[in-house]
């Protein structure tokens, strides 16, 4: 995951150790995807503890060898069926105002799923050190009630 981040020159790249921590203590709440047994993308998420309810996506990619096979729609998809996830009526994530293809994935998301993407402020642009945009908030649901295994297309 540090790998893929660090080539894609898209997220911020952190530490080695919090890759990590996604793999092991938020392995219930992350997800994968290969192809042909190389990992392409990746969900990082965790339940935040003041918002049982919701699941926050930290982090999302497609490396470009998987990009434009519906491969994060998909990952988000079996993030909301993880067993970790029982109870999850949001989905959160945050994005800057110029991240059109990361806005984009969540409200085509939301909309896929009839429900509404909201946005609020997150973090001012002043509270993070050098130059960093504005993180928006969207929130995605409420969420349907789903079974384990329920297809949504």
């Amino acid at each position: 995951m540090w790998e893929l981040v660090r080539a894609s020159n898209a997220l911020d790249l952190n530490s080695p150790y919090a890759y990590l921590l996604l793999c092991s203590d938020f392995a219930g709440t992350s997800v994968a995807a290969d192809i042909d047994g190389e990992v392409v993308g990746f969900v990082g998420a965790y339940r935040p503890p003041a918002r049982q309810s919701a699941i926050f996506v930290w982090q999302i990619l497609v490396a470009e060898a998987g990009r434009g096979r519906g491969i994060a729609t998909r990952m988000l998809s079996a993030l909301l069926e993880a067993e970790g996830c029982a109870g999850v009526h949001y989905l959160e994530a945050t994005v800057t105002p110029s991240n059109a293809p990361s806005r984009a994935l969540f409200t085509r998301f939301a909309r896929r799923r009839g429900v509404p993407c909201r946005e609020q402020t997150a973090f001012a642009a002043n509270l993070f050190p050098g130059k960093h945009e504005s993180e928006i908030r969207l929130v995605i649901g409420p969420l349907p009630e789903r079974r384990r295994g329920e297809s949504e297309e």
